[in-house]
């Protein structure tokens, strides 16, 4: 953040700014996952969450991870943020009442 500060103070471009961004989560996302499977040997990752909205993000991370060999799990029906929750909510809301 401070480099993009600096930058944004030497009259950088806004949008090349915001690219830069997306690019260093892109490699942290990409190096967090690379070195849970060194650890464990799981080689999926998923991709989940109100950040995985965005879709330049979420594609960002999602090419960077099937080009190292990650099988790449993302939402296709349900929402990756809340409105995921509130739907597994939801689901264990009536499994409990037809237990009752």
């Amino acid at each position: 953040m401070r480099t993009v500060a600096e930058e944004k103070k030497s009259g950088a471009p806004s949008g090349t700014l915001a690219l830069a961004f997306h690019e260093t989560i892109a490699d942290m996302v990409e190096a967090g996952c690379t070195l849970c499977r060194e650890r464990t040997g799981i080689a999926a990752a998923a991709l989940s969450g109100g950040v995985f909205q965005n879709l330049l993000l979420a594609d960002m991370c999602r090419r960077r991870l099937e080009n190292r060999g990650f099988t790449v799990l993302m939402h296709s029906l349900v929402p990756a943020n809340d409105g995921g929750i509130a739907l597994g909510q939801s689901v264990v809301a009536m499994h409990m009442l037809h237990k009752m």
